[in-house]
């Protein structure tokens, strides 16, 4: 039977050096490929990720077991990646945002033509599926990709993030509508 999180820290802070290898395996890929969408630099993705278990690493001692490390985890990622967005001063297509959530920027450039759900299910289209969600506004990206690609639920969602749950579901809806949009225009 495979250890928990809360376990595999237990036996690290009780000595077990190799616990914290296999918590680091655990979550490695995955956080890197979190912190790749907020970049989209691999370098950049490397050295986030890997200053993400740094953190993590010199505050395990004060991790409450009781919570989810995974989600821990995340939360520690996502503001490391911001981190570094806000030291190379980049403008995230979040900043074209109005008060209400608008993109101003997305509403220019999107189509307004409608598409069927079941496009986005189609297999031989994820392609364009992965290449269409590179395009969009990052933030809604991320949420797009820690509920399909890593499984967490919309409220994990919204608590890595650090937003309410309705602005994730709000994120989540607008980012699938601007998926079939774009989308759209591929076919």
């Amino acid at each position: 039977m495979e250890k928990s999180d809360g376990e595999i820290i237990k036996d690290y802070l009780n000595g077990d050096n190799d616990a914290l290898k296999m918590l680091i395996g655990r979550y490695l890929k995955h956080i890197y490929n979190f912190v790749f969408q907020y970049v989209m630099s691999r370098p950049d993705a490397e050295d986030i990720a890997q200053e993400t278990f740094i953190k993590a690493w010199k505050n395990l001692e004060k991790f409450d077991t009781k919570k989810s490390f995974k989600i821990w985890l995340f939360i520690i990622a996502k503001n490391t990646a911001v981190d570094f967005l806000r030291r190379k001063k980049t403008i995230p297509f979040s900043e074209f945002e109005n008060e209400k959530e608008e993109n101003t920027l997305l509403a220019v450039l999107a189509d307004e033509n409608p598409i069927p759900d079941e496009v986005l299910r189609r297999a031989d289209i994820g392609k364009e599926v992965n290449e269409a969600v590179k395009k969009i506004n990052p933030i809604y990206r991320t949420v797009l990709y820690l509920h399909y690609y890593d499984g967490f639920n919309l409220r994990e969602v919204a608590e890595i993030m650090g937003e309410s749950a309705d602005t994730v579901k709000s994120r989540h809806r607008r980012a699938l509508i601007l998926l079939k949009e774009m989308l759209e225009k591929v076919e």
